[in-house]
């Protein structure tokens, strides 16, 4: 028989410490949304969704999550940050419905001494009188020990005083907070497998940050050490840096640490990520190892490959383990087995010459800092080859785009269509409007009605200048049915009407 696995918690606080980044500040549906999310989708164990006293917005939020959690038997796995107040925070917690405090302690004697301006044994006194109180009222008793890391640093005797203190009180949990994410990976192995090996009947959680990047690697050793518990956050939102994120966390624990076990549903991670990046306006980076856009991208060629003759450049990290897809980008890193991937993906075939003809010319694209996506292959084929597939029979031959203060914006065209140069005037709100309403005219003139616009995105890649190429993505309707077509150009207009070009060839 193999060896019983211990169960580690997962405490989820995006919704507490998370929304201490700069900037965010969830709306009460928003967190109940996110409440119900991490707890039957993600499911993590226990959630810290707000620190008392903080507003009336915030109360009402709370009071919105145990409402709901009370009807489905969660109200113990609800967590309120709390303070040393005299019970002004427990009487807010009554009021909020919350049953689980994590009281707010000094875990340093730098921050006693030099914040509180109190003995350990006056702090202690106090701290006693409001488990006393939240024991009375039924509330469970969980303790932050802030600044802990640099207790242990510089002051380990009045921590381990405080933790003497601690195993005589009505406690469930001590969570263990590196608050200014100072801790290298070797002090948090060390530091919690002391404190573990000392107290082995008190139960510790970790909650690490990020400012050196080292959130992940500290919360394996805090693993490692023996802690009972985690504090993570989605997307590694919080003050500063950040949290340890909770994509990564997951899988660390997973894959590599396999004396313990955790019940997250790793399929659940990246919806969850994707929606906390909707709610707070903070963008994913793409290469954001779990969640980024590109992290189960290939793009060099000899990769795709690879993965054709026994999965050579695969690891463990599968997208299918987060609910994602493995993508092969094209660009002048492609090589003809990346291009046969896309191919697949829609249904296309080619043989080895016209394979060698198409992987230059997306090569030749890449060159010239054009992207390059798999929508794109029906035409750089057609261009490339010169078959009668999507083959090109409307040009945009040319065009005079006008704008002027005072006066609407307007367009004169010429559009060849097979053989045959149609021009058309017009105005309209904009550039592009007016391009448009002069297109119209033409189509209208060969009784042929235009697909309908209903979405319009233009980009331009991150950290670029005014002078970057800039693209054009259309989403059009036509008889039911959605499409989309693709322009580039550093000419923002020219972009959008090269993209209209291409619809005009695709109908």
């Amino acid at each position: 028989m193999g060896t019983q696995k211990r169960k580690l918690e997962i405490m989820d606080t995006t919704l507490r410490d998370g929304e201490q980044t700069s900037g965010v500040s969830f709306s009460a549906s928003e967190k109940l949304t996110l409440a119900k999310l991490l707890l039957e989708e993600l499911q993590v164990d226990r959630i810290e969704v707000a620190s008392a006293r903080v507003s009336e917005g915030e109360l009402k939020a709370v009071q919105q999550i145990t409402d709901w959690a009370a009807e489905k038997d969660y109200l113990e796995r609800i967590e309120v940050l709390t303070f040393v107040d005299g019970g002004v925070s427990l009487k807010w917690m009554e009021k909020a419905g919350a049953k689980s405090q994590n009281l707010l302690t000094k875990g340093s004697l730098n921050h006693l001494k030099h914040q509180l301006k109190k003995t350990s044994q006056q702090h202690f006194t106090e701290i006693a009188d409001v488990f006393k109180t939240a024991t009375e009222k039924g509330i469970i008793n969980n303790v932050y020990l802030e600044d802990w890391s640099n207790g242990m640093r510089n002051s380990k005797e009045y921590v381990f005083q405080f933790l003497d203190f601690l195993s005589t009180q009505p406690i469930k949990r001590i969570l263990l907070p590196d608050t200014l994410g100072i801790l290298t990976y070797t002090e948090t192995y060390e530091f919690i497998s002391e404190i573990v090996k000392r107290y082995p009947d008190l139960h510790f959680d970790f909650h690490g940050h990020n400012d050196y990047d080292l959130g992940v690697s500290n919360v394996m050793e805090a693993v490692k050490a023996g802690c009972h518990g985690l504090h993570l956050t989605v997307n590694g939102m919080g003050e500063r840096a950040g949290n340890a994120p909770m994509a990564s966390a997951v899988a660390v624990i997973n894959d590599f640490l396999t004396d313990v076990e955790i019940g997250i549903n790793e399929p659940s991670l990246y919806k969850v990520s994707k929606l906390v990046s909707a709610f707070t306006g903070f963008g994913i980076p793409p290469n954001k190892p779990i969640v980024g856009d590109n992290v189960f991208t290939q793009t060099a060629g000899i990769h795709a490959d690879g993965d054709n003759k026994k999965n050579l450049y695969f690891n463990n990290i599968l997208p299918e383990r987060f609910g994602r897809k493995r993508k092969y980008a094209l660009g002048k890193m492609s090589g003809k087995a990346n291009i046969q991937k896309n191919l697949q993906e829609l249904g296309l075939t080619l043989n080895n010459e016209e394979l060698k003809k198409v992987t230059a010319r997306i090569i030749e694209l890449g060159d010239k800092k054009e992207r390059v996506t798999k929508d794109d292959l029906p035409f750089i084929i057609s261009d490339v080859l010169d078959t009668d597939t999507h083959k090109q029979k409307v040009f945009v031959k040319s065009y005079v785009l006008t704008h002027a203060k005072g006066l609407m914006p307007s367009t004169t065209l010429s559009v060849e269509i097979d053989g045959k140069l149609h021009e058309a005037n017009a105005q309209g709100d904009g550039q592009y409007d007016a391009f448009m309403n002069a297109l119209r005219k033409v189509y209208e003139s060969k009784k042929i009605a235009l697909p309908k616009l209903v979405d319009y995105i233009v980009r331009i890649p991150p950290g670029s200048n005014s002078d970057a190429l800039c693209e054009t993505i259309i989403t059009w309707e036509a008889d039911g049915k959605e499409f989309t077509s693709r322009g580039l150009d550093s000419d923002q207009t020219v972009s959008a009407i090269k993209a209209t070009e291409k619809m005009l060839n695709m109908i």
